[in-house]
């Protein structure tokens, strides 16, 4: 018996020994990437499969039960396809907003939507316009077979590691606020199969944990969120899902990529070290700067542009400086409706302005250095061109030492430029009361606070368009785009016979028609300190805010504008949940 089996083993080694002289291939070993391939091209078909059901469905149930489960499916592969090809994931989980590209004026490009949103409001509305079903069912099911067809997975330490923060990150912001389920509003679920996918992963990455104790408690963390997530939307306290989970789970992560020897090339706009969602080192402010490299001998061109910034030399009658208009005392605004009179818009907070991809109310300028520039070109304020502020500046020998010394003495515009800028991005503490209380540093938040933020991050949707923990229109986790919204504001404090304000904000920029009145979305960080409300100021409280979203914006009081894009009617919000709303955006007023 025993001969036969070695004959027998010996023959077998014989057939792969010439099978393998024959084929001139090595035998393969399944890889980790294999595995992550297998699971993600197996949801990824199951999804395409289920949209091409519903094509052929007729009954309006059966048309819906197909969408879910498709949507499920995504939601399965989410983690990993916005980890390699962010693009596709953005295209397909953008909201029914008509998607305007505006590159310069001879290059505007306008798309309709598709995707995920779209078929979920078209299943949903008060008529269903089959034709137009059809069409996104068949758009966003070719995008996936692309796709499909064109997989390619290569995962290294460093980007798993990323994934796995990234999305962590993004239940938090964006998944658990309703942001990308508006109408089914089954956002909670749809958390609950993201982070399945996790558990999912961690399992096929097991042989790279050293630790077993880190490993389990990865797991764990993951499947007790899960647990947590079984609730309904409008009660769900997010306020400690985010205590006990999301900021766990981020040292976890930390102490994964310790445990794995992880190097990292570089850092994306989520720290490598983060530990927490709100916390001065979470977000890597030179994400967010074009100059990257200007960090040499750095907090001494800070404290030159902190003294630039309050040089009324930069202006050409020598009586305005940048603080002026941004009083620190008001978080760097002025407390008026519009400066002196002279300009058509408020004076916006410069606290956390770093932490944007476009700048000005209309997004004019793509940088902060640019914003400057702005600034000095506009005859109401400076009034001086850049070439002038900066001879200025050099005649003033104080100025000139430092210049010559921090930036040996080249590209002496964009230095003055470069240090203002500098300074400007220092002025985010991450320091409030909520700050501190959501990192346990106090427990002095009352329960109309925590009811407030939790109200903020799910039925009052406030978060949908003022993403935490920046609360502004920088869309985490990959922070690349800062969103333009149209909420009506009007001319005057009106509910009777309101009229939309005559500011056509970003359609100034390209003439382009289905832009009017589109403004940048701002921080609500020290919103209590920077009243008046809106880019005119037609709002002098935060109550009178509040009053209007509830009421449903600008279509809520009666203002026809076709592209508004708040994601409701109106809100339903009781008295009581105003109040709260109130109270914990004054919370957001940091501590300096």
């Amino acid at each position: 018996m025993k001969a036969k089996t070695y004959t027998l083993g010996i023959c077998l080694l014989l057939l792969l020994t010439t099978a393998c002289k024959n084929d001139k291939k090595p035998l393969v070993l399944v890889t980790t990437d294999d595995e992550i391939t297998k699971f993600y091209t197996s949801h990824l078909n199951n999804c395409i499969q289920y949209l091409e059901a519903m094509k052929g469905a007729n009954q309006a149930e059966y048309n819906i039960d197909l969408y879910k489960k498709a949507r499920f499916k995504f939601k399965a592969i989410e983690p990993i396809l916005s980890a390699i090809d962010k693009n596709n994931y953005k295209s397909l989980n953008a909201p029914n907003i008509l998607q305007v590209q505006e590159e310069d004026l001879t290059d505007v490009k306008i798309r309709n939507p598709f995707g995920f949103q779209v078929i979920e409001e078209l299943l949903f509305g008060a008529e269903t316009d089959s034709l137009a079903l059809y069409n996104a069912i068949d758009l966003t099911k070719n995008r996936l077979k692309l796709l499909e067809k064109n997989t390619q997975i290569n995962l290294k330490d460093h980007h798993l590691i990323w994934l796995f923060r990234n999305q962590i990150v993004r239940t938090a912001t964006t998944g658990i606020t309703g942001f990308d389920s508006p109408v089914l509003g089954q956002s909670l679920l749809e958390s609950q199969i993201t982070y399945q996918t996790l558990i999912d992963l961690t399992e096929l990455l097991e042989s790279k944990f050293s630790s077993n104790t880190l490993y389990v408690a990865l797991i764990d963390s993951f499947k007790n969120s899960i647990s947590t997530l079984q609730h309904d939307f409008d009660s769900f306290d997010r306020y400690r899902f985010i205590q006990n989970y999301t900021d766990k789970q981020l040292e976890l992560l930390v102490k994964v990529q310790k445990d794995w020897n992880v190097e990292f090339p570089f850092e994306m706009a989520i720290s490598n070290e983060a530990t927490s969602l709100f916390d001065s080192n979470t977000l890597n402010i030179f994400y967010f700067s074009d100059y990257k490299s200007d960090t040499l001998r750095l907090k001494e061109k800070q404290l030159l542009g902190k003294q630039l910034f309050n040089d009324k030399m930069l202006s050409k009658n020598y009586k305005m400086a940048c603080a002026t208009c941004h009083i620190k005392d008001k978080a760097f605004t002025d407390g008026k409706k519009t400066f002196d009179g002279n300009q058509i818009r408020n004076t916006p907070s410069l606290r956390y302005a770093a932490y944007q991809q476009t700048f000005f109310m209309d997004g004019r300028s793509g940088s902060l250095e640019g914003q400057i520039v702005g600034v000095a070109d506009n005859h109401d304020e400076f009034n001086l061109p850049m070439d002038s502020i900066t001879n200025r500046v050099l005649k003033k020998q104080p100025y000139k030492i430092q210049f010559d010394s921090l930036y040996q003495g080249k590209r002496m515009e964009y230095n003055v430029r470069h240090a203002i800028a500098s300074y400007i991005r220092t002025l985010n503490s991450f320091d409030s009361k909520f700050d501190k209380n959501v990192n346990g540093l106090e427990d002095t938040l009352t329960e109309e606070e925590i009811s407030g933020f939790n109200l903020f991050m799910g039925k009052a949707v406030c978060a949908t368009c003022h993403f935490a923990p920046l609360f502004n229109g920088t869309v985490p986790p990959d922070y690349k785009d800062t969103e333009m919204e149209l909420i009506g504001v009007p001319e005057q404090n009106d509910t009777i016979n309101a009229l939309i304000s005559s500011d056509l904000g970003r359609y100034n920029m390209f003439k382009t028609a289905q832009r009017k009145h589109f403004f940048k979305t701002p921080t609500v960080r020290n919103v209590e300190k920077t009243s008046p409300y809106m880019h005119n100021g037609v709002y002098t409280t935060l109550e009178q805010v509040v009053d209007f979203y509830n009421r449903g914006g600008g279509q809520g009081i009666g203002i026809e504008a076709a592209y508004q894009t708040l994601p409701f009617d109106n809100l339903a919000l009781t008295e009581k949940e105003q109040a709260s709303l109130v109270a914990f955006m004054k919370t957001l007023t940091d501590s300096e």
